[in-house]
């Protein structure tokens, strides 16, 4: 089995083509017709942020709702949504479309944010590292885990996701070619609600789990 290889990576993040929103009707229009990769960064991507300064809120557009348009029930109502319950990230648009209408559909007036608060789309361009260090089995994921960065954190659990054939993370991954030998490990990373979680906490979870259930390696 090849070894695991660690890589690290950063967002270079950039202002979209698409005008800026500054209330509700203008925001769902925006939604309905920005690109997939706006969607997936204000939903995803913004945990790799170095100061992520709200989090009661884990996503862009609900924190936009509550900051931007003083609408807390349309915040509440955006949070509770989970990328990754959605194979295509297009569903999740329309989910947040169904979302925008009806709130449309409640209110007699439109809501507006301040000029200098109005939304702007983004999207991001991820440059992956390579750190030249390897997981050679799986009782050495626990201390190799505990010595990743978030970027490597974000780049191996969350950004996976959106590459590998099972929409899955690379670790889970990577044990599926250990004939049996990592499937207890599959299934307790296959049970991890990792969303909501910021990167430092899901680090020390895996550390946990790989540790509980291997033991101690080394990475080399």
């Amino acid at each position: 089995m090849s070894p695991f290889q660690i890589k690290d990576c950063a967002l270079i993040v950039s202002i979209s083509d698409q005008l800026p929103a500054l209330n509700l009707r203008e925001f769902r229009e925006r939604v309905a017709t920005c690109s997939i990769d706006s969607i997936y960064h204000h939903f995803c991507e913004t945990v790799l942020r170095p100061t992520f300064d709200d989090p009661e809120f884990h996503n862009d557009f609900a924190r936009w709702a509550r900051r931007g348009l003083h609408d807390h029930v349309l915040a509440e109502r955006l949070e509770i949504l989970n990328p990754y319950e959605y194979t295509d990230l297009e569903d999740l648009r329309k989910a947040v479309l169904d979302i925008l209408e009806d709130r449309l559909s409640e209110l007699s007036t439109i809501p507006w944010a301040l000029h200098d608060n109005q939304f702007f789309f983004h999207s991001a361009t991820t440059v992956v590292f390579d750190t030249s260090l390897t997981i050679d089995s799986p009782e050495h994921l626990g201390p190799a885990v505990s010595q990743m960065t978030t970027g490597s954190i974000y780049y191996h659990f969350w950004e996976a996701r959106r590459r590998t054939p099972g929409h899955t993370d690379d670790f889970t991954e990577w044990l599926k070619g250990w004939d049996g030998k990592g499937e207890k490990m599959i299934d307790a990373l296959s049970h991890i609600d990792f969303y909501y979680m910021r990167l430092r906490e899901l680090q020390l979870t895996l550390v946990d789990l790989f540790t509980d259930i291997c033991g101690n390696g080394a990475a080399t």
